[in-house]
């Protein structure tokens, strides 16, 4: 797969420009604040309707306009897609995906794959849960929709759950937290199955995208922190079980202790918590390994790799880290930003680039 044009128009601080990327390397590449991420941000939401950058989708509007939109037109192995969305100051956005109005976000996904990483993915090692979780999210989103499905059912059951836990009523509480939970549990036993089975697959894909880099200096390795049982059925009652054990708890908390909405990964480089003991560079050299480890698996799945973003991935790496990094994913297409263009990284022979400066492509 392979995006071949992008269109922005009222996007960020792009008035209207208009990209045609190469099937392989391609470089943005400018001064800080010129656009250069927007773009790369404008890929990645067409293909998963999530922002990297941004929780309110108003923000992405160019100031002082009233509508943006972002196009994109992809070559897959089944022929073109296109995929569009559309924001608006005064009201919900709208995704059209090849030509039909999609109702749904969950429409928008399966279109157009999409692996990013930029400095802020560095949150995958170095912050909370929360940033490891939507990693996983987003990941096993893009390859199914019912995963996508049953997290939104389960954030919904689990607020009700929470403010039925803040209620004064405590026998009414007792009386009906079985039934949110057996519902609970049944959205969070397909949210750990597919969790189990897709960190099952990622972790020797990661330990081997980050021994290329390192130069089998280093290894990696990637798990879930609870255990639990391997089928859907007994992960459902293990999940009620641990919710009825903790219901004391939680009614004291006023909130939900118990459940996939508090796993976490571990991630560690030979031996060692990256989190407390990985330097800059061996972080953001794990991070990268992930999104490695992520285009294998989209590849596994769907027969040919997503695209690759890769924004501001170089610095803080080795020259040597650097290259190897390129060199692991030739034959796929890349969009990389950067600031300036070093020909010992970069084969300029076999690259397309674009200069950016204040949302306009420059010669």
């Amino acid at each position: 797969m392979f995006v071949k044009k992008l269109s922005l128009t009222n996007f960020r601080n792009y008035t209207r420009e208009n990209f045609e990327f190469s099937n392989g390397l391609n470089i943005i590449v400018g001064e800080n604040a010129q656009g250069k991420t927007n773009v790369a941000e404008a890929v990645f939401l067409l293909a998963t309707g999530y922002s990297p950058k941004v929780k309110r989708d108003k923000q992405v509007i160019r100031y002082g306009e009233n509508y943006c939109d972002i196009f994109a037109e992809a070559q897959t192995n089944f022929g073109t897609v296109t995929s569009k969305i559309e924001y608006f100051a005064d009201k919900n956005k709208k995704i059209t995906v090849n030509g039909q109005e999609a109702k749904k976000v969950s429409e928008l996904l399966g279109n157009l794959f999409a692996v990013f990483f930029n400095p802020g993915e560095l949150k995958l090692v170095q912050e909370s849960p929360e940033d490891r979780r939507r990693f996983l999210d987003i990941s096993i989103s893009q390859l199914n929709k019912q995963y996508f499905s049953a997290l939104n059912y389960y954030k919904k059951i689990l607020l009700q759950r929470n403010n039925l836990l803040k209620d004064s009523d405590r026998e009414m509480v007792y009386d009906t937290l079985p039934v949110w939970d057996e519902q609970l549990a049944l959205y969070a036993s397909e949210i750990v199955l597919a969790r189990k089975n897709y960190v099952e697959k990622l972790n020797p894909l990661a330990d081997d995208a980050h021994q290329y880099i390192t130069d089998n200096k280093e290894s990696l390795q990637v798990s879930l922190t609870t255990k639990y049982p391997d089928t859907k059925e007994e992960i459902c009652q293990f999940i009620k079980d641990n919710l009825l054990s903790n219901m004391e708890k939680d009614v004291v908390l006023g909130y939900t202790s118990f459940g996939p909405h508090r796993d976490d990964l571990k991630i560690t480089v030979s031996g060692e918590d990256v989190r407390n003991y990985g330097s800059q560079g061996q972080q953001r050299t794990a991070a990268i390994s992930l999104k490695l480890a992520e285009l294998q698996i989209y590849k596994q799945h769907f027969g040919e790799y997503p695209v690759l973003i890769l924004d501001d991935a170089m610095s803080e790496l080795d020259l040597n880290r650097q290259k190897r990094l390129l060199s692991s994913v030739k034959g796929i297409q890349t969009i990389v930003t950067c600031t300036h263009i070093d020909d010992k990284v970069f084969d300029l022979n076999n690259c397309k680039i674009f200069k950016i400066s204040g949302g306009k492509i420059v010669e």
